[in-house]
């Protein structure tokens, strides 16, 4: 008996030591199951951060953590996960719920380790059940043969095949590679052990496949070696190949220039494939969106002989190879697609037409490497404007569109570091609304989201062009002085922004009579950290509260108020 309390006694402390080393606002976001994250569920609906709770199947240190939680997954977008983090620990984390390429993911994800272990074995698959997309972000196991193999500075990547069809496997390394560690060479039967990425969306409009995303070089492991026929010269087959070309000369020459089409052909598809590639690989990085239009350019004057190939960007800049004289050539273009709204720009190519008349399988090629160049271009613009919103929603408050928590404490620690190197001052106005409550009490919510956006229009009309507004949460606000020389500037700006409640708002026939309450900081006077001129502009408005309160009191006769809450 007393071995079962002892054991108790210590799972409870292991527990709770665990708990208390979670931050608060981690305890009290309830944890949102993975079936909430899929794609039937709009982003709109969800909380704008979310706890979710699964094991480790893989990590990238500072980039990026996979979750598995029963049949789920989830790919989280991180810069804190560091090298404390290990396959199958049990971890929570918060992210803002996105949609990437058509799979759940979270932003802006933040990592806590429960310091449990839970294995998460590998689901043994055939590539045609991954191509059906029934194991999206899944830890799958299956077997294929090595096509080609190809090494750069941060990544190996292997072609394989299995079951008559071709998918990609790439190892992410995080350090320097072992100079005595070879790629796998083709032929090769392996077994492979990672994360399934589904493609579903090939510019190219190839059949749907997927890309396995290994972990350690332990995740491909050889099952057996290629025979000695695959991996000597080949010359040892032509003897008896030569014997038929001079027994059927005619048939020998055609068979070789065939072959040696079809050969040019598989080295020309295998070196575009590359290039597609690492395109695919610079949108999904923070490339600039011009470099990779560049390089779009570039294959597709590869894939028409070198034809000069440029892309005019709608309303922006011509990127490219654009010749200066297009009278004695055939100009084609073909515009890029957006997902929703107008053509997002068109890329074109001069094709010498030479005084020959257009063949039609010519026609069809040009037209066929305008089409792929449209859909890169198409998915390197689209996948930008998506980051570009993302960001913004980071960092805008969607209700009154001005700045939020996470944007202020940013734009102050630039502010902090540039006042330390020029030893410059700035300042901070802290406002809270007064009676903002009663408001939504007596005139319900709706009204008084319609008060709040009213209130930072008024205040935004006080501020100056360099000024930063944010909304700090609920109804407090705060203004981000960084060109002030004074207290005396900072209290004229305040009182600027007081006056914004002297009128009454209309809000949908409703006549409300607003006020707030106003303290301020000025740096590095009140505090030289961006908690300490919070915590100052803070207990400032507090007082200021206060004061104005106990001044109604004693007109009131009543000489001792309760003190701002």
């Amino acid at each position: 008996m007393n071995r079962v309390i002892s054991a108790i006694v210590i799972v409870f402390g292991w527990a709770s030591s665990v708990w208390a080393a979670q931050p608060p606002r981690v305890r009290a976001l309830p944890v949102t199951p993975f079936e909430k994250l899929s794609a039937g569920v709009r982003e709109r609906d969800l909380p704008q951060r979310v706890r979710v709770h699964g094991v480790i199947t893989y990590y990238e240190p500072g980039k990026a953590v996979v979750l598995e939680d029963g049949s789920r997954s989830v790919w989280v977008a991180t810069t804190t996960a560091t090298d404390d983090l290990r396959v199958n620990d049990a971890v929570d984390a918060i992210g803002t719920p996105v949609t990437q390429n058509g799979l759940p993911a979270l932003a802006d994800g933040e990592i806590w380790d429960n310091r449990e272990q839970a294995v998460v074995s590998p689901q043994p698959v055939t590539l045609e059940q991954l191509v059906s997309a029934s194991h999206p972000l899944d830890l799958v196991s299956l077997e294929g043969v090595v096509i080609s193999g190809l090494r750069e500075p941060t990544r190996d990547e292997y072609v394989l095949s299995a079951g008559g069809q071709l998918f990609r496997a790439v190892l992410i390394r995080l350090g320097q590679t072992d100079p005595s560690t070879r790629l796998i060479p083709p032929g090769t039967r392996v077994q492979l052990t990672g994360i399934c990425i589904p493609a579903n969306s090939d510019p190219s409009g190839a059949p749907a496949s997927v890309e396995i995303l290994l972990r350690a070089p332990g995740d491909i492991a050889i099952v057996a070696r290629p025979s000695l026929l695959a991996i000597r010269s080949p010359s040892i087959l032509f003897a008896p190949m030569l014997l038929a070309i001079l027994a059927l000369a005619v048939w020998g020459w055609t068979y070789r220039a065939r072959a040696r089409r079809q050969a040019a052909r598989l080295a020309t598809l295998a070196y575009l494939d590359q290039r597609r590639s690492r395109i695919l690989g610079d949108i999904n990085s923070s490339k600039p969106l011009a470099e990779i239009i560049e390089k779009i350019a570039e294959m597709v004057s590869f894939m028409l002989d070198d034809a000069p190939c440029w892309c005019d960007i709608k309303d922006g800049a011509r990127l490219g190879n654009c010749p200066a004289d297009l009278k004695h050539v055939r100009v084609l273009q073909e515009e890029i697609p957006a997902r929703s709204g107008p053509p997002l720009g068109s890329i074109v190519v001069a094709v010498d037409s030479g005084g020959l008349p257009i063949v039609r399988r010519t026609f069809s090629r040009e037209r066929e490497a305008l089409s792929v160049g449209s859909k890169l271009a198409m998915l390197a613009m689209e996948t930008r404007r998506l980051y570009s919103d993302l960001r913004q929603r980071s960092e805008v408050d969607l209700l009154t569109n001005v700045h939020n928590r996470l944007s202020l404490g940013e734009r102050m620690d630039a502010l902090i570091e540039e006042a330390r190197q020029n030893a410059s001052v700035f300042g901070l106005i802290y406002i809270d609304l007064d009676k903002f409550k009663p408001i939504n009490d007596t005139y319900g919510h709706h009204v008084g989201d319609l008060f709040l956006q009213e209130v930072t229009v008024r205040m935004k009309q006080q501020l100056r062009s360099h000024d930063l507004l944010a909304r700090l949460g609920g109804d407090e606000f705060a203004v981000l002085l960084p060109m002030v020389r004074n207290r005396t500037r900072i209290e004229e700006i305040a009182l600027r922004l007081e006056h914004c409640f002297v009128e009454p708002f209309a809000v949908e026939g409703n006549v409300i009579h607003g006020s707030a309450s106003f303290g301020y900081a000025i740096y590095p006077e009140d505090g030289a950290t961006k908690n300490e001129l919070l915590r100052a502009a803070d207990a400032a408005m507090y007082a200021a509260k206060n004061f104005r309160k106990q001044s109604a009191a004693q007109k009131a006769g009543h000489p001792n108020p309760a003190p701002a809450g």
